[in-house]
């Protein structure tokens, strides 16, 4: 009896743990902590991690059977770090969206425009920039649905916050909720929150710049093992047709192994967040 106790709260707790997307108070909002990879996405990753395999591999171990089999393991590990790249790619293009908004909302606002005509005016300007399908046009159309539905603005924008997981947006919205019931001065507050978020995407971009040179060595370092074996072979050299003997496979994985934990440490330590 306590065996089949224990299985069903382990199931119990598996299922607790299971990830469930928010879609907002409207049911319709987009969750940004997930990104869903459509069929073109999954084959470009796979390709991604099937040549480069192949290609590391074949230089090593010169066995096609064997860069097949790490060809196709590598696309399909791959699949959840493109993924990642993905989504992380998207929350990026995002902030950049929101900050567009906010210069959209600042002007409408300084126009004499109330909350609901700025928000209608942004929804516009963003449409003509980036188009329907962009996040930031989706998000201000369930935000004008939403106020067309009664439903408070504050209310709106912590739902946007909350589904997009940007510190920026959720800054935003508390103090816009705040001022809201202060009866203070939205423009300003549109306002300074947007040079807020432009100083950090200037600061971003200047870090990025400087550790730029760091990255480039980093990607080269990561390549020149492969570029000597190819060196080597160009010159002649036996050294690379060593055999595949159980100690020469332990070795040439341990040292594929040390280079690509190098890199990882490396892209962890230039990634520099604000």
């Amino acid at each position: 009896m306590k065996k089949g106790k224990e299985k069903v709260s382990g199931e119990k707790k598996k299922k607790k743990e299971q990830y469930i997307p928010k879609r907002g108070i409207l049911g319709q909002g987009t969750d940004y902590h997930v990104y869903s990879m459509d069929l073109k996405e999954h084959i470009i990753a796979f390709l991604l991690g099937f040549g480069a395999a192949v290609l590391v591999v074949f230089l090593f171990f010169r066995s096609i059977w064997f860069c097949v089999t790490c060809g196709v393991a590598a696309g399909i590990f791959i699949q959840g770090f493109y993924g990642e790249w993905l989504c992380k790619k998207r929350k990026k293009a995002l902030l950049f969206q929101f900050r567009d908004m906010l210069e959209s909302l600042t002007s409408s606002y300084s126009a004499g425009k109330n909350t609901q005509g700025a928000f209608e005016d942004a929804y516009s300007d963003m449409v003509q920039i980036y188009g329907e399908e962009a996040d930031i046009a989706r998000e201000l159309a369930l935000i004008l649905l939403g106020i067309r539905s009664n439903l408070n603005i504050e209310v709106l924008l912590q739902d946007f916050a909350d589904r997009s997981e940007l510190v920026d947006v959720q800054s935003f919205a508390d103090v816009f909720e705040v001022s809201v019931r202060q009866g203070a001065n939205i423009q300003d507050i549109i306002a300074a929150t947007r040079d807020i978020i432009n100083d950090k995407i200037e600061i971003e971009m200047e870090i990025e710049t400087l550790l730029s040179g760091n990255k480039n060595e980093l990607n080269i370092m990561m390549i020149m093992p492969l570029i000597i074996i190819v060196s080597m072979e160009g010159l002649g050299s036996d050294m690379t047709a060593v055999g595949n003997s159980p100690l020469n496979v332990l070795i040439k994985l341990a040292s594929l192994g040390i280079f690509l934990g190098a890199y990882l440490l490396g892209r962890k330590i230039t990634d520099i967040k604000i």
